[in-house]
């Protein structure tokens, strides 16, 4: 894996049913946090990571991601027009020059596994990564995914974003079964998708950033659908690890569950305690809510 690695993908296909009515007519990928949206701020992470080509998996109702990663010259003409300059490169600097999109279809919810195998016409014989928005992660220093393709540059293998979750709740996620290399650095003997709590190898979750060999999509063509009847990303990196090392990384920062709503309501919360614009204002709102109650 000494290449640079520059291609991304997103599946965005899903339909967001845990937020509807919000998600009738809006992508959940496009619910915002504090001003912008869910999508936005893991192209962005891609991005600050050297990607270049991002590729979203989506499905008949995502053409608004589509068109929120495209230019909109009304909208642009018309900030121009007003003398809004702050908005108007607000706008056209969504995308940096030099970043391509790809989209392609889900044509059937098969799960991560099949969404993932979607991109392979695209990605073809390199080593890619995966980001699922649903999952913000803010590290206060250096981002999860920088360190995830360093890791995975050295040791030349794939890697895994994992985090410490409560024992009772292992049934949610993927859990690895892990030979620890260093702090915060695993290797993987296994993996399992939603164990049962006393069949859990470890607390250690996998989460939504992955760094992936394209042997991957080979073994994804052969996965049989697994846990709720899908095609599982796990089960494929299970039998991968037959044939590669794999490695896990406990990043340093804070994961927020924005498919939850209250995930994402501790998303907007915290990433507006952090901005820039709203930080004391929005302090002192809660200050007054908590003397009030």
């Amino acid at each position: 894996m000494s290449e640079h690695i520059k291609k991304a993908v997103f599946p965005v296909a899903g339909m967001g049913t845990r937020f509807l009515p919000a998600t009738k007519a809006c992508p959940k990928e496009m619910l915002p946090v504090v001003d912008k949206p869910l999508i936005q701020y893991a192209v962005e992470e891609a991005i600050a990571a050297g990607i270049t080509d991002l590729i979203f998996v989506t499905s008949w109702t995502k053409r608004p991601i589509e068109d929120h990663f495209d230019k909109n010259f009304e909208l642009e003409y018309k900030l121009e027009e007003a003398g809004k300059q702050e908005l108007l490169n607000t706008v056209r600097n969504i995308l940096p020059k030099g970043v391509n999109c790809f989209y392609v279809r889900q044509q059937e919810a098969l799960g991560l596994g099949h969404a993932v195998l979607c991109a392979k016409d695209i990605i073809g014989n390199e080593p890619f990564t995966v980001l699922l928005a649903d999952d913000m992660i803010y590290c206060e220093h250096t981002p999860c995914l920088n360190t995830m393709i360093a890791l995975a540059k050295d040791a030349q293998s794939s890697v895994v974003a994992v985090e410490q979750v409560p024992m009772e709740r292992v049934n949610k996620y993927g859990v690895i079964d892990p030979i620890n290399v260093s702090d915060r650095l695993y290797k993987l003997k296994g993996v399992i998708e939603k164990p049962a709590v006393e069949e859990a190898p470890s607390n250690l979750s996998i989460v939504g950033r992955y760094v992936l060999q394209p042997r991957i999509f080979e073994l994804l063509e052969n996965t049989p659908r697994g846990a709720g009847g899908e095609i599982q990303l796990t089960d494929a990196i299970a039998a991968l690890i037959n044939e590669q090392t794999i490695h896990a990384y406990e990043f340093d920062g804070i994961r927020y569950d924005c498919g939850s709503k209250l995930g994402h309501m501790k998303a907007n919360v915290e990433y507006a305690l952090r901005h820039p614009e709203l930080n004391g204002a929005f302090r002192e709102y809660l200050y007054s809510m908590l003397e009030t109650d």
